[in-house]
């Protein structure tokens, strides 16, 4: 790298290879300091370049990056890229051609070698900052002295994260006036003085103080600028009919067609992927507002290839589509044809998988499609990525809606925590606009036992 760019004031970051396949615009996340990819991250990137998931197309999108920036200069000497002083490097070593592998790794290694980079440029002096998605190399890296994160950019406090609704003690005579005038202003002083202010389809829970048990539920609707009741009446929705005050307020969005994505996040048995289900089965088999129920749901990192066992795509995905299978057969169950005769539920069910109005899919075949007029389930949608969420969305046409469900206490990918998945990203950064809402379903309704084990265990 040129010697101008070497500014002591600047820092540093080396980024491992899983940062990029996380997100490859990752690169051009560090303003006016010097991002350094090593060598040995351009040998992992080839090895994945011609995987047809999500993480080669990652690699691909990366490796396009680094070819156009050779436009601009030799990435040996760190490329230009922001008009602000930033700058991206390609190196092998460290700036002055020496390599000295850091003190107890083994260099035969690909991750070691990566860390040794950061290694180096710390003991020339520079303020280096090593960036991975893998917890074992940042404990490495800590033990080595170097200062290392996890990258932020798309990181969220789910501490913090938001709920989609507040409780309020207010004076009885305030519920009486929401049942009464059907609506409180959102220029009313309870909720003008309210900080944060409220967000766009966030529910409002009115409590009366002192000892009295009266409470009014309502929803904060932009275009009509004031909270609306619900309804104190629980219907049931394709035999389905909420237990707790979150369910009720779940169902209210996804039966809300102006809601146009909505998201819920609750922990094992909260009832997310039933009420999304039978919401979406109201709406496309009875009101028939869409045309299709389209539900999927992420292989194990999004995009791995279902395999080449025989039998078709159907088949092949029916083990890892049998969590959803078991919420269509309860909500299928007990219901009578016209003859008043027990329905077969698991005709039933194929008759409307070999009509096309319920699909099910894995998110594989999701990239490259326009889907219009369909109500769209993504389940388990915490292990996703914050950029294939993005990807999953923009797929979305004209009338349809997305729902996505998930907990982010139970991530099975490797690179993602509760803070950095792609259903907390989006629930954070999406909170403010009115196409949008998202509920948190806090209580276990699936069994007694369901429920102790979510506490206790």
């Amino acid at each position: 790298m040129a010697k101008e760019h070497l500014s002591s004031l600047t820092k540093f970051f080396v980024l491992d290879t899983n940062v990029l396949l996380h997100n490859p615009n990752s690169l051009f996340s560090f303003a006016d300091n010097h991002v350094i990819i090593p060598f040995d991250v351009l040998e992992e990137l080839d090895k994945f370049k011609k995987d047809s998931t999500d993480v080669g197309r990652a690699a691909r999108t990366t490796i396009r990056h680094l070819d156009g920036l050779r436009e601009k200069g030799h990435l040996a000497d760190g490329v230009k890229w922001n008009g602000h002083g930033g700058t991206i490097s390609v190196i092998m070593n460290n700036m002055n051609g020496k390599f000295e592998g850091a003190p107890g790794l083994a260099m035969d290694k690909p991750d070691n070698r990566i860390i040794s980079v950061a290694w180096n440029l710390k003991k020339e002096g520079k303020h280096t900052v090593f960036i991975t998605k893998d917890i074992n190399a940042r404990i490495k890296s800590d033990a080595l002295g170097l200062v290392t994160e996890d990258f932020e950019n798309q990181k969220v406090d789910y501490e913090t994260l938001y709920r989609g609704y507040r409780e309020l003690t207010v004076a009885s005579t305030v519920i009486d006036k929401l049942y009464t005038d059907k609506r409180i202003a959102i220029t009313d002083p309870l909720l003008a003085n309210l900080n944060p202010k409220l967000r766009p389809n966030e529910y409002v829970l009115l409590r009366a103080g002192g000892e009295e048990s009266q409470a009014g539920l309502a929803r904060y609707v932009p275009s009509m600028n004031a909270v609306l009741p619900l309804s104190r009446t629980k219907k049931p929705i394709f035999g389905v009919i909420p237990r707790n005050l979150q369910q009720i307020m779940a169902l209210d969005l996804l039966l809300d067609d102006d809601v146009q994505m909505v998201t819920l996040m609750g922990t094992a048995g909260t009832g997310k992927t039933l009420l999304a289900l039978a919401a979406g089965m109201y709406k496309c088999f009875q009101e028939q507002r869409y045309e299709r129920l389209l539900v999927a749901r992420p292989i194990m990192p999004m995009g791995r290839d279902i395999g080449y066992l025989p039998g078709t795509k159907d088949e092949k995905l029916s083990a890892w589509m049998k969590p959803i299978f078991d919420n269509l057969e309860f909500l299928l169950a007990d219901r009578r044809v016209h003859s008043g005769e027990t329905a077969n539920v698991e005709a039933k069910l194929k008759g409307y998988l070999d009509s096309g109005k319920l699909s099910l899919e894995a998110l594989t075949y999701i990239r490259g499609r326009s889907i219009p007029h369909q109500f769209m389930v993504v389940d388990e949608a915490q292990n996703l990525t914050p950029h294939e969420i993005k990807t999953i969305a923009s797929r979305v046409g004209e009338g349809t809606k997305i729902v996505l469900t998930g907990d982010a206490e139970q991530i099975d990918n490797p690179y993602l925590d509760a803070n950095s998945n792609g259903l907390s990203f989006t629930i954070e950064r999406l909170k403010s606009f009115d196409l949008v809402g998202h509920v948190t379903l806090a209580r276990s309704e699936r069994s007694g036992l369901a429920s102790l084990v979510v506490k206790e265990l």
